[in-house]
């Protein structure tokens, strides 16, 4: 496409447009000249056209350059508008801020985490806590010398140099008095004054310091590197009333910086323009005599400080590694291997402990090893005589089914005996099956026939076995079952042991009282309460009604005739399941017991669906948290 310039209106008197200024035709022209399209905006005017508005604008196109192209250039659709240009600094600050609090999230969890590990290791490592007490007193008492230490120093270079500097000052002001007094009074000035100085001066030969001469309102006279404003006006004032003064103040060097230094002043003359002469001493090499004994003492107490840690290290270690090899031994030894003691070196308080240790093991190697045949004999002999007395008393079982069916036919006491023989021989019979099942569970031959199973109908079951018992006591037991089903892989008829010792239990102890049995369930557990409200337990004997043949009260009445192993047996059951089962109770306030069951065979309990402790109560009371760990397989 062939761009066709169009010629503007030309003013009069004027010459044509010159090419750079003439307007470029973005597109092709329009048939109708006399009305501009949407894109064309008219070039700007001249003063001609401002004079006669008759004159139409050239409409061929906008001017390059001008208004319309920068408008063209804002209208085109590719050019971002200033607010979409502001969306990715938005965002970038945004994304700035994000990984800010990324970072300050990840370093404040490090720093916790470092801060736990370190609580951790000092109060675990008592190494560490010595050699750290030890860093720390060592420190501060090394902080504390070398800070006496250095001031010390500090003081005695600067008050030798002192001295020296008054001694300097002292002499230069008698040499001064003494050459301007066998001058001519007349000639008194401040140029006499100045060169007697300066001569003075030069004839000693020194260049360790700078002197600066005043006399009245002349000027003053510099000798040195230094300069006349280094001297401070506090200074001036003090030697100006007479006096000998001097005072520390930054000095001016030959490489044009400034140093500390030490200003001394003094009156040559006190008559009306007198002279004062000032000398001013850098400390650069005393200052370098400091830093090297500081230097040298921080030097030398980090060392020190670092000797101190290892060696208490080191100490610590040979007392600690003992102690450490005595827990380590006393861990493997409480594990049961029993064979394990410490190295007996030497013959100081650390060998007489190992000693020590040896014999207590050695002694209770012996009482444990004792304890274990009789238990061992114990077990043997229960096991022995519950199977031994199993054959006579089948016999004597028969014996007496026969003599009670024919009861009616006796004499009334004959009869009487008969029901007493009966009774007796069924309460022998679960003796000694609790001494069958007890002797299993020592022998460690106990084994668990898990199924799922309903508990509803479990506890339905032991309910209905027991109400003949409740029903004799007088005791009401109410149930309180969920609609749906509550299903665990259990096996039932250990189970229902548990439920029936529980409930014969409570009924036992509910001194008439209802007996309340509450089933509950999750995705996890199960969980069974019996509760009674008669005697309750006394604090302390809710650890101990698991225990094998333990009885609350020895004077009490019993109606059921228990062995004293149900509840010990129940949990030896609940431990075989990998479950719990806790006891709470209160003297007047009754007690509760709580089986809690895992729902899949082989998981662990974690939580109860059901509190051990009732809703009705809250104050504090007696509870039993023994732990019940998966039967050994």
């Amino acid at each position: 496409m062939t761009a066709e310039p169009a010629v503007p209106a030309t003013p009069t008197g004027t010459g044509p447009t010159p090419d750079h200024d003439r307007p470029i035709r973005l597109g092709p022209a329009p048939a109708d000249h006399s009305a501009p399209t949407p894109s064309a905006v008219p070039a700007p005017m001249t003063t001609a056209a401002l004079e006669n508005p008759a004159d139409p604008a050239p409409a061929d196109g906008p001017v390059a350059g001008g208004p319309s192209a920068d408008r063209l250039e804002s209208d085109r659709p590719d050019r971002p508008s200033p607010a979409e240009d502001a969306i990715p600094a938005h965002r970038w600050v945004a994304d700035v801020r994000a990984a800010t609090r990324r970072w300050w999230a990840a370093g404040r969890r490090r720093t916790v985490e470092l801060v736990r590990w370190a609580a951790e290791r000092w109060r675990r490592s008592l190494q560490l806590r010595v050699a750290a007490t030890t860093v720390l007193v060592s420190g501060l008492v090394a902080v504390v010398i070398g800070v006496l230490s250095v001031g010390s120093i500090t003081a005695g270079v600067l008050e030798a140099k002192r001295t020296a500097a008054h001694a300097e000052v002292l002499n230069g002001v008698r040499v001064a008095q003494r050459q301007l007094a066998a001058a001519p009074q007349d000639s008194v000035s401040v140029t006499r004054a100045s060169n007697a100085v300066q001569r003075s001066v030069l004839n000693r030969g020194t260049g360790l310091f700078s002197i600066v001469v005043l006399t009245g309102d002349a000027e003053p006279y510099v000798l040195g590197a230094a300069q006349a404003s280094d001297v401070p006006i506090e200074l001036r004032q003090e030697v100006g009333q007479g006096r000998f003064a001097d005072m520390y103040a930054p000095v001016s060097t030959a490489e044009g910086g400034t140093t500390k230094g030490l200003v001394v002043g003094a009156p040559v003359t006190r008559e009306p323009g007198s002279v004062e002469l000032y000398y001013l001493f850098p400390l650069q090499s005393e200052q370098r005599t400091i830093d090297l004994v500081r230097n040298t003492v921080l030097l030398t107490s980090i060392l020190l400080v670092a000797l101190l840690a290892a060696v208490a290290l080191l100490v610590t270690r040979q007392v600690v590694r003992p102690v450490r090899s005595a827990a380590e031994v006393a861990e493997r030894f409480a594990s049961g291997r029993l064979q394990e003691r410490m190295q007996v070196r030497g013959e100081d308080d650390l060998a007489a402990l190992a000693a020590a240790f040896n014999d207590m093991a050695d002694s209770l190697q012996g009482q444990i090893t004792k304890l274990e045949e009789m238990s061992r004999l114990q077990r043997r002999f229960t096991s022995d005589v519950s199977h031994e007395l199993r054959t006579p008393l089948t016999t004597i079982r028969m014996a007496t089914d026969l003599i009670h069916g024919a009861r009616e036919d006796f004499e009334p006491h004959v009869s009487r005996s008969a029901e007493l023989l009966q009774a007796e021989l069924d309460r022998f019979e679960s003796l000694l099956a609790d001494l069958l099942e007890i002797s299993r569970y020592d022998a460690h031959v106990a084994v668990l026939e898990p199924d799922p199973i309903d508990l509803r109908g479990l506890v339905r079951r032991s309910v209905d076995v027991v109400s003949a018992v409740a029903s004799r006591a007088g005791v009401e037991l109410r149930v309180d079952l969920p609609d749906g089903p509550v299903v665990a892989d259990v096996d039932s008829r250990r189970v229902e042991r548990i439920l029936r010792n529980l409930l014969v239990n409570a009924v036992e102890h509910s001194e008439g009282k209802p007996v309340e049995v509450q089933l509950r369930g999750d995705d996890k557990a199960v969980a069974v309460t019996v509760r009674d409200h008669g005697v309750g337990l006394r604090p302390g004997e809710a650890a101990l009604v698991f225990d094998r043949f333990w009885r609350a009260d020895l004077s009490r009445d019993r109606r059921t005739g228990g062995t004293g192993l149900g509840l010990a047996i129940s949990l030896e059951d609940a431990r075989l399941h990998g479950g719990w089962l806790h006891a709470w109770g209160r003297p007047r306030h009754g007690a509760q017991f709580r089986l809690t069951l895992p729902v899949r065979a082989g998981d662990t309990v974690v939580s109860s669906p059901l509190p051990i402790e009732p809703p009705d109560v809250t104050r504090p009371a007696a509870l039993s948290q023994r732990a019940t760990p998966r039967w050994p397989s």
